[in-house]
Order: C-alpha cells, then structure tokens, then sequence
C-alpha cells in the first residue's frame, strides 16, 4: 500500500482514509511520533491498560538506579 498525504500550511496532515481504515485507528486517538533517521514512525499512544502487567516476570537483579550512580 502506498498512499500520500500533503503537509498544510498549519502543519496538519490528513491520513488517507486507506491507510485509517487498514489500521483501524479512529477520530480522537492519540499517536507518538518516533524521529527514525530522515523519517518518522507514527504509533498509536498505548493506553494505560494495555501497559498493566508488562514487566512480569522481569528480573530485577543487578538493577541499578539513580542512586548507585557517582
């Protein structure tokens, strides 16, 4: 799939209706921006629930914080 946009002169950009669709993404949702190179990534934010639970089971031994640093 290839679909173009063009940027406005409020810096806005409307994603092709192709790529919301194949996407799944919805008016209101909220996106990070991650810079990659020359480009962009545009992720939806996750939400909070679906960040619970994520670190289960990490070991955290040999953990080092900001009060074991000189």
């Amino acid at each position: 799939m290839t679909a173009r946009a063009r940027l406005s002169a409020k810096f806005q950009i409307s994603i092709p209706k192709e790529v919301r669709t194949a996407q799944q993404w919805r008016a209101g949702q909220e996106f990070v921006f991650i810079p990659k190179g020359k480009g962009v990534m545009v992720m939806p934010a996750p939400e909070l629930a679906d960040l619970a639970g994520i670190a289960r089971g990490a070991d955290d031994k040999g953990y080092r914080d900001r009060k074991d640093r000189g």
